[in-house]
């Protein structure tokens, strides 16, 4: 029961992390193979946006930056973007203070992370600007006057949003043309997020886009984008499923001193059956079958009352989330291979400790 619960609750945090990024990344991301900067604007890329499985386009400036509020101060990344990625993405939905805005009239303004707002006390109705700042490209470095060397802008915070904590502590956003001012970029950008049409193959896609720009780029997928978090989840999960097989074993230990008691203990009716015609053989398949029926009994009894458990979450949300989360009560998803795979470790488990005390029975010629 505590495996196939432990297991849905994994499943459940695993897709609303996926969830949480869906919302917030693109189906594929271009970059450049070498360097960090190139022009959108050249034929290929033309053909890309004119693409007719290409529902947004949208153009980034990403780059770390340092940041100061007041009297604090920090590092995190930018995000320029414009409204087409607003349009394609669900990210305005996880705002937590404000309004998500990129600009109060001709004023550029800015969307904190809920980690980076912390760190730096902002809340959006302070009126304090927050200032970015990031190595000059043509500024010569001085000695004297150390900032004359960095380029610098000023946005103001409209919104704090929250979506996943290490998003949260990383990104900024801020308008587009903010971002290209600072890096001193004219119509250069570091990536372009392509947004498909629904129905779309982003596989098929993604190899078609490869043939129109060549080498020189690297496009990746949403899986690509963050490899190594769902490494990590099917790792964490896999970790999960050995620890509570081990604790398994250990628990099978009772069933084994159980067994074993109750082969000492039927040792004449052994002999009983034995006289009527049985053979060893026989009576080591009884005692076999007897322990493992217990452990299955105890399997699909576990399985019936994790399952209805796991159902009665997902539907009524009985166990509620503790703090302020972007869910109520915590996430369950049942898995059918979850499910295969209990079945398989515990009926395993349970045989290898029914078989083990008899064995151990025949030789020590208990069944002579």
């Amino acid at each position: 029961m505590s495996l196939i619960i432990i297991l849905s609750v994994y499943n459940g945090f695993e897709g609303l992390v996926k969830s949480l990024y869906t919302n917030s990344e693109s189906d594929l991301l271009i970059i450049p193979a070498e360097g960090k900067r190139f022009d959108p604007n050249t034929t290929d890329f033309k053909k890309i946006r004119d693409n007719s499985n290409t529902a947004r386009f949208c153009e980034i400036a990403e780059e770390n930056v340092f940041v100061k509020y007041g009297y604090q101060e920090a590092v995190a990344t930018i995000k320029g973007i414009d409204s087409s990625f607003i349009s394609a993405t669900n990210i305005g939905d996880f705002v937590i203070d404000g309004r998500f805005s990129l600009y109060e009239g001709d004023i550029p303004q800015a969307v904190v992370g809920k980690s980076i707002a912390l760190q730096l006390g902002i809340r959006s109705h302070f009126v304090e600007p927050l200032y970015l700042y990031f190595p000059s490209r043509y500024g010569s470095v001085s000695l004297i006057n150390p900032l004359s060397s960095l380029s610098f802008i000023k946005v103001f915070p409209s919104a704090v949003f929250s979506i996943e904590q290490n998003f949260d502590k990383k990104y900024i956003f801020i308008p587009l043309a903010s971002a290209r001012e600072l890096l001193e970029m004219e119509k250069e950008v570091t990536s372009v997020e392509v947004f498909l049409k629904p129905g779309s193959d982003s596989n098929d896609i993604k190899q078609d886009f490869s043939k129109i720009l060549g080498k020189g780029y690297v496009i990746k997928d949403r899986y690509q984008q963050n490899e190594t978090l769902y490494k990590m989840m099917k790792s964490e999960k896999l970790s999960i499923y050995l620890i509570l097989i081990f604790v398994l074993i250990i628990i099978s230990c009772n069933l084994f001193g159980s067994l074993s008691m109750l082969i000492i203990e039927k040792e004449e009716d052994a002999e009983t059956l034995r006289s009527l015609g049985a053979n060893d053989k026989l009576i080591r398949r009884i005692f076999l079958f007897e322990g493992w029926m217990i452990s299955l009994t105890g399997l699909f009894i576990g399985l019936i009352l994790g399952i209805l458990i796991c159902l009665i979450q997902q539907h009524f949300g009985i166990v509620k989330m503790p703090g302020n989360f972007v869910i109520d009560y915590y996430p369950v998803v049942i898995s059918g291979w979850d499910i295969l795979s209990t079945i398989a470790g515990v009926g395993l488990i349970g045989y290898l400790a029914a078989m083990l005390p008899v064995i151990t029975m025949k030789k020590n010629k208990i069944f002579s």
